[in-house]
């Protein structure tokens, strides 16, 4: 049964302080925590043992809990260098078999950025790899993995909205990452009220269809950014002052019948605002069935 999934990105302070120290332990954690999703971090290079990705494969599917990967950070799909781009395309296939390894299906890859040509030359430099990528998995027999083009919080880099919705649209296996408070950063507190997020889902339908939409793999947290540059720094629940909100995605969530993977990129409290999210859309739910 297809069901609401939420996790940390990595691990949460609490992690250690609970007495945890490896990554296999991880799904007993996550099951304390009443949590379903773990996004395991490769940002700074594709290094996992294939012994223990299969181990902690295992020990999450047996408590119930979807893993998917964070390809590295240096992938830039956009590049003027070719070596670069071909690079990345590696960089993509290496994250792919990781996280079959691991069970899992989704990656969430950074498509780079615009700062050597216009936004149309960039995007259209990223649609080309990423048709390549797909290519590359399919020989590779991991076409089972869905790519997650994801939105970005940073004006200078590519991953608009508009721009990751295309990037999709290269091919339908592949499914948006929805950044939230990216989006939030890079519109200097865009995502305000209601319809606002409204019309983030009402963009992924009406790009990618009813079902892409309903699936989709997001990161949520507090981002602080600035007026001149977007993104600054990833805040936790516990900031009053810069956004965004997750009740409006929880109440849309519940209004279009979706199914996503929201993973929490919190600084350091990952997990405890997963849980957080998870209790606000429950909430949600339950509103949505007495209405």
């Amino acid at each position: 049964m297809e069901t609401v999934r939420f996790g940390p990105a990595g691990n949460s302070e609490s992690f250690s302080a609970m007495g945890y120290k490896k990554t296999v332990q991880v799904p007993e954690y996550l099951e304390k925590m009443g949590l379903t999703a773990y996004e395991y971090q490769c940002g700074r290079g594709v290094r996992v043992n294939d012994a223990a990705a299969e181990e902690l494969g295992k020990l999450a599917a047996d408590r119930g809990i979807a893993l998917s990967l964070h390809a590295p950070y240096f992938i830039s799909l956009s590049s003027v260098e070719e070596e670069k781009r071909e690079n990345s395309i590696q960089y993509i296939l290496d994250s792919a078999r990781a996280v079959a390894q691991m069970g899992g299906n989704r990656i969430v890859v950074h498509s780079g950025s615009c700062s050597k040509m216009s936004r149309q030359q960039a995007l259209e430099l990223a649609c080309a790899t990423l048709k390549k990528a797909q290519a590359a998995l399919d020989d590779n027999g991991l076409g089972q993995v869905h790519i997650c083009p994801e939105t970005m919080g940073k004006i200078n880099q590519l991953g608009t909205l508009e721009e990751v919705l295309e990037l999709c649209r290269v091919d339908e296996r592949f499914v948006p990452c929805i950044d939230f408070g990216h989006l939030n950063a890079r519109t200097f507190g865009g995502l305000r009220d209601f319809a606002d997020f409204k019309a983030v889902f009402d963009a992924m339908e009406d790009r990618l269809g009813n079902e892409r939409m309903r699936k989709f793999h997001s990161h949520f947290s507090r981002i602080e950014y600035t007026e001149n540059g977007g993104e600054k720094r990833h805040l936790t629940f516990e900031d009053k002052v810069f956004g965004p909100n997750f009740e409006p995605v929880a109440e849309l969530i519940c209004q279009r019948s979706c199914t996503p993977t929201i993973i929490c990129e919190s600084a350091g409290t990952q997990a405890e605002d997963a849980a957080a999210m998870r209790d606000m859309y429950r909430a949600a739910a339950e509103r949505s069935e007495k209405a």
